[in-house]
């Protein structure tokens, strides 16, 4: 059964979605975290029941997270997207906290051509899971912010929490 719950973040309310898990700690796999306005993000569906004490793990994590004390998130999700997507979720999960990578250096970990950057891109503006799965520490090519599905001013805030500083802006 996919239950849900909001937290409010630094970023806004965000809505935790996830399935009842035996071997998840705290008994929720995470399905999605998506926040306001997000493109793409995900919306309480009939039948999903509200259930805020089942993610109290999660919860937890990113309430250590967003007070700068929680460095690498330690959840269980539930599996979604293509292969492609996978592999390139996997590759986003080994940028450390407070570090970024460009669309290119991400295709290298995948091991595909840097001129398939734009698929890579694609493949993380696909996410479900933005915070936990660090998206935001991905840059282009020259430093700049770039395609976050949240906007690009929590991109900013997200890298502002992390300390990373050499990002240009564009708007």
């Amino acid at each position: 059964m996919t239950i849900y719950a909001t937290f409010d973040s630094p970023l806004g309310e965000l809505l935790l979605v996830g399935e009842e898990s035996a071997t998840a700690n705290g008994g929720t796999a995470l399905t999605s975290l998506s926040v306001p306005g997000q493109k793409g993000g995900v919306t309480v569906r009939d039948g999903w029941r509200h259930e805020p004490r089942a993610f109290a793990e999660i919860i937890r994590q990113l309430t250590s997270y967003f007070d700068g004390t929680l460095t690498r998130f330690a959840l269980e999700y539930t599996a979604g997207g293509t292969a492609f997507q996978q592999r390139v979720w996997s590759a986003l999960e080994t940028i450390e906290y407070g570090t970024t990578l460009s669309y290119a250096q991400v295709a290298d970990l995948v091991g595909i051509p840097r001129t398939a950057s734009r698929a890579v891109g694609t493949a993380i503006g696909a996410n479900p899971l933005l915070v936990v799965r660090p998206c935001h520490r991905v840059l282009g090519a020259n430093g700049s912010l770039t395609g976050y599905a949240g906007g690009l001013e929590r991109k900013r805030q997200l890298l502002d929490l992390e300390n990373v500083r050499e990002v240009t802006l564009l708007r």
